[in-house]
């Protein structure tokens, strides 16, 4: 298979799997917030949609962050900077512009005082560390951003406030702690017992494939993700798998 022809169908499935995610987080949101009559539903369904809705919005954010690498849709800068405004818009109304160079900081600078991600004051605490990194991400723009988008969404669609605030605002936090917890916190954080070997300042779960997914869309597999930064995270179980083996196939992967 030629390097085109496979680019071309990395790209289809790319964006094929992110119009799946973004299609499901549209359909979980208009339902859940339109559709439903909550007060005559059970409390546990309720809980089911905020934990489905939370896995979508964290797979909103990694299909944003392949953007970032040019992964999603490889050759097609445009491609990728559309989909990836599109994604942190719905995510959180996030400006990809602005996040694109801190996340291209990080992994300059990984693990140090210059990764916008890491807490060298902190490398070892969870609340500090997500303190720190919460507030380096969503500051007074962000915000400010964020309320008028809220308001005019309001204003428009006539959503209540108690379903946009169960099911739109709860998943985000919740998703910006899984993705904090899985995708920075436990590859980055120091640990003297697990150093790190490169100079990455990365280390991989070794979760198998379906919890991988659950947790963070295979952002877990980490190191993996800093060694070839341009797979895609629908690739990265075959980049552990050959890192696991000890062979070159992660160097392949980015390749294509």
């Amino acid at each position: 298979m030629t390097a085109q022809r496979q680019r071309l169908i990395d790209t289809a499935t790319g964006i094929g799997l992110a119009l799946c995610v973004i299609g499901a987080w549209l359909a979980v949101h208009i339902t859940a917030i339109f559709a439903v009559g909550w007060s005559r539903t059970p409390l546990v369904v309720a809980l089911a949609v905020i934990a489905v809705q939370t896995w979508l919005s964290v797979g909103l954010f990694i299909i944003a962050h392949d953007c970032m690498h040019g992964s999603l849709a490889p050759g097609r800068p445009a491609v990728n900077r559309w989909f990836g405004r599109v994604a942190l818009a719905l995510y959180a109304a996030f400006s990809y512009d602005r996040l694109l160079p801190k996340h291209h900081r990080h992994h300059k600078r990984p693990g140090t005082a210059d990764d916008p991600d890491f807490c060298p004051d902190a490398p070892t605490a969870f609340l500090p560390w997500f303190i720190r990194f919460f507030l380096n991400y969503y500051g007074w723009r962000e915000f400010a951003a964020m309320s008028v988008a809220v308001a005019v969404y309001m204003a428009l669609t006539g959503a209540a406030f108690g379903p946009f605030l169960a099911f739109y605002a709860l998943p985000a936090i919740l998703s910006a702690v899984q993705l904090f917890y899985f995708g920075t916190y436990r590859p980055h954080r120091v640990d003297e017992d697990d150093p790190f070997h490169d100079r990455h300042n990365a280390r991989t779960d070794g979760f198998p494939v379906w919890l991988s997914l659950l947790t963070c869309f295979h952002f877990g597999y980490h190191h993996e993700h800093h060694v070839t930064p341009g797979v895609p995270w629908w690739r990265l179980p075959q980049a552990h798998r050959a890192a696991t083996r000890g062979d070159t196939g992660g160097a392949g992967l980015a390749a294509r």
